[in-house]
């Protein structure tokens, strides 16, 4: 009897959690928000103030190969977080190993070493981490990955080009200097 009624409680705590459209996902991104401690090179925005799901970062690398740029990505979490990891996007078209043409992003813990303990501040420091050391070892874009590999001193060249607007091998990349 003691059982039925303790389920009876909680279908009636999940109908109200429900109700008030607070998912688990929910829940845990607001905490993950609460608890985000960006570094100037890192800025949130969300184009829908009332969907935390769905937002945008910057990151604006003041070091390395990529500073001075803007890089924008969209996160679009779904209601599995913390189980499944964000999917994350680059909008822009950027020269970069680990970010292919169409913005797919190589960064393992978006992949299969992602874990719900793991939270959008590790995805945050893997990203800014990706624009300090591009990993040539582990690309989606293999002729930039082979481009650093092969010189890294013509590499940063062509990345400041690119940066800057420039077409490369006939691909034309977004301009994301600030």
């Amino acid at each position: 009897m003691i059982k039925l009624m303790s389920l009876k409680q909680k279908k009636a705590e999940n109908a109200e959690k429900k109700k008030s459209g607070v998912s688990a996902a929910h829940i845990r991104v607001q905490k993950d928000l609460d608890e985000l401690d960006l570094p100037r090179t890192i800025q949130l925005s969300f184009p829908d103030p009332n969907n935390i799901l769905d937002f945008h970062v910057t990151v604006s690398p003041d070091e390395g190969l990529y500073a001075g740029g803007r890089f924008k990505f969209s996160f679009k979490i779904n209601t599995d977080y913390p189980h499944e990891p964000p999917k994350v996007l680059c909008t822009q078209k950027i020269y970069h190993p680990n970010i292919d043409l169409d913005g797919n992003i190589c960064l393992n813990i978006l992949r299969e070493d992602w874990k719900p303990v793991l939270n959008l501040n590790a995805v945050l420091v893997g990203l800014q981490y990706l624009f300090l050391e591009p990993n040539a070892d582990d690309p989606l874009n293999k002729e930039a990955a082979q481009a650093l590999r092969a010189n890294r001193q013509q590499f940063a060249q062509v990345v400041v080009q690119t940066m800057r607007g420039s077409s490369i091998g006939g691909t034309k990349f977004d301009r994301v200097v600030a």
